[in-house]
This record gives structure tokens, sequence and C-alpha cells, in this order.
């Protein structure tokens, strides 16, 4: 059974490349779900691939909520603060106080 299915999977993967096909190493990866290892926030859901400083690595982790500490975008590949969900806008209110996400 198991080498009938090897067989078949042969032949679809070659029908395939002969017809222009992508195979299946060619399809597009799906993106990581939130607290899964990243290395650049494109790897992320979420968008926001966020610095792990115990372990030294990063993370992918949700986007900013109303009121939470925010970045205006992201920047380079890792961040240590996500950007805000969509509908929010990073802003500061005040010149010294942190940029947080509140809606406009």
């Amino acid at each position: 059974m198991a080498a009938a299915l090897a067989l078949v999977a042969g032949i679809l993967a070659g029908v395939l490349a002969e017809a222009g096909l992508p195979c299946c190493s060619a399809l597009p990866h799906f993106k990581k779900r939130i607290t899964d290892r990243c290395f650049h926030h494109s790897e992320c859901f979420s968008g926001c691939c966020l610095m792990d400083l115990d372990s030294g690595g990063a993370f992918c982790a949700p986007r900013a909520r109303i009121t939470m500490i925010c970045l205006p975008q992201t920047k380079g590949a890792i961040n240590i603060v996500c950007p805000c969900r969509v509908g929010l806008t990073c802003i500061s209110e005040d010149l010294m106080c942190s940029r947080r996400c509140h809606t406009i």
C-alpha cells in the first residue's frame, strides 16, 4: 500500500513538473503563529518578531492593543516592541511619555 502511494506521488510530481506547475517544495510557506521562533518579522502572521531577552532568540508576538506601548513601524528583522494592531495608530500624547496605540 505504501509503495503504491509513493508511486502515485512520484507520477503526480512528474506530471506537475511537465505541465509547468509548481511542485510541493515550490508552494508558499505558511506564516508562523504567536510564540513560534522567528528570525524576521516577515515570517510571522502578526508581522512582529519580538526579541526574547531571556533566551537570546526571538518569537512571533501579537501586535500591540489599545493603550499598549508600541513602535510606529517595524524596523529591521526583530523588535523590542511591536507595532499596533490594524485600526490603531502609534502616537505619543506627551513628549515625556512613550508612544502608545490609540484610535484616531
